[in-house]
């Protein structure tokens, strides 16, 4: 089984590539939280776990992470990419 790890930081518009964005400005969004991640990437059809104590080692306020079970079918960037687009269109 492959996990996956998102971290808000890997979406968060407000962040340059060096500080740990993974897609691109005009894909980001601005202060993701992992509860939007994980409902967008549960309409994706990925199963998530949403471990909150969690502290991204570039950062150190913890926001948490999201762990995205049986993505076995997706690159880590196309699953970025979707799930961005998707809390971009919860955010509507």
């Amino acid at each position: 089984m492959v996990e996956n790890v998102i971290w808000p930081a890997y979406l968060d518009r407000e962040l340059s590539r060096s500080e740990g964005r993974r897609v691109p400005r005009s894909a980001a969004v601005p202060a993701p939280t992992v509860d939007e991640i994980a409902r967008a990437a549960g309409q994706v059809g990925y199963d998530v776990v949403i471990e909150r104590e969690k502290t991204y080692p570039r950062e150190y306020e913890p926001r948490g992470r999201v762990l995205i079970e049986n993505a076995d079918d997706a690159g880590k960037s196309d699953l970025l990419q979707a799930v961005a687009a998707y809390v971009a269109v919860l955010r509507e």
